[in-house]
């Protein structure tokens, strides 16, 4: 591997440029060096505006998705611009396509939400009538679920600039992923953690995927090094369930597999209405072996709970 990449040819690494996003890739980069032996100037980092960068003002789910987070990086990964993409593996549709594969995940990280807030320890607390910033529609169903009262903000940026925000006193709270303040060493900012069952994470939250295109066969085997099977398996099941219930960001969806000891895989998943008025839950274990399928019968069944006229209005 050492001999296909080199100070001269080195490996290009797309990724969004944000603060967390460059800590990821950058951490792709050194497991990359450790485990071919690779010369640091053999690994390049190439930063990438995106659009769902650019264009904060909005929710996502009013310009595109978080499919807008990965866009250009597909775009510059099919012109052979970079090598693959380092992606949060919750930003990634569930169709990706043909001529891209997500061909290594990294260990998960923890994938609980941290709740942030200066006046309340827990969203349950908040004062009445409080507000709290979120750009994601799952946390903010689950906490229109804990507290009906609570307004839900529109709250983009990157961890600095939520942060900045909330310190600035434009909203009582918001949350983050535990991941993504951990891997910037922003832990001390946790006020407290949420996990299910009144808040379950995102499908895919805590784990970083590289995406490379299907024809480039040598940076395919230098990143199948990198993969973590049971991380692989775990966020395939989530993302059996989401693809089953056609999910995006426009819709609140929770998914998260456990996978255990024993060899079973757990598989916790809801649908919220935006509001929090209504969930419809799954819960359920099954064998490895049968992970993808219990998450795509995870889908059909939430979604059968549901009933047609809640599906349809999701879209």
């Amino acid at each position: 591997m050492a001999a296909v990449f080199s100070p001269d040819t080195p490996l290009r690494i797309g990724t969004r440029g944000s603060p967390l996003a460059l800590v990821q890739a950058n951490e792709v980069a050194d497991l990359l060096r450790a485990a071919h032996g690779l010369a640091q100037t053999a690994v390049e980092i190439v930063p990438i505006v995106t659009t769902g960068d650019k264009e904060q003002s909005r929710p996502l789910a009013e310009i595109g998705g978080k499919g807008l987070f990965a866009v250009e990086l597909e775009t510059a990964l099919n012109a052979g611009d970079i090598d693959m993409a380092v992606h949060s593996m919750k930003d990634v549709e569930t169709v990706i396509a043909d001529m891209f594969e997500i061909a290594a995940i990294l260990p998960r990280e923890d994938t609980r939400d941290a709740w942030i807030s200066p006046v309340a320890a827990h969203p349950r607390e908040l004062p009445q009538g409080a507000v709290v910033g979120t750009a994601s529609l799952r946390r903010g169903a689950q906490i229109k679920a804990m507290r009906p009262d609570v307004s839900i903000i529109n709250f983009r940026g990157n961890v600095q600039t939520r942060l900045a925000k909330l310190a600035r006193g434009e909203v009582h709270g918001t949350m983050l992923a535990l991941a993504g303040l951990n891997r910037l060493g922003m832990a001390d900012q946790v006020t407290c953690l949420l996990d299910a069952p009144e808040m379950i994470s995102a499908v895919g939250q805590g784990a970083i995927g590289i995406e490379v295109r299907r024809d480039a066969t040598d940076v395919l085997a230098a990143v199948a090094a990198l993969d973590d099977a049971t991380t692989a398996l775990c966020v395939s099941c989530e993302r059996a369930m989401l693809a089953e219930l056609d999910g995006t960001c426009r819709t609140p969806i929770g998914g998260h597999a456990v996978l255990g000891a024993d060899g079973q895989v757990t598989l916790t998943a809801v649908l919220l209405a935006e509001d929090g008025s209504q969930a419809f839950r799954f819960a359920g274990t099954a064998p490895a072996a049968d992970a993808l399928a219990m998450g795509t019968e995870a889908g059909r069944r939430i979604k059968q709970d549901a009933g047609a006229d809640f599906v349809a209005n999701m879209a």
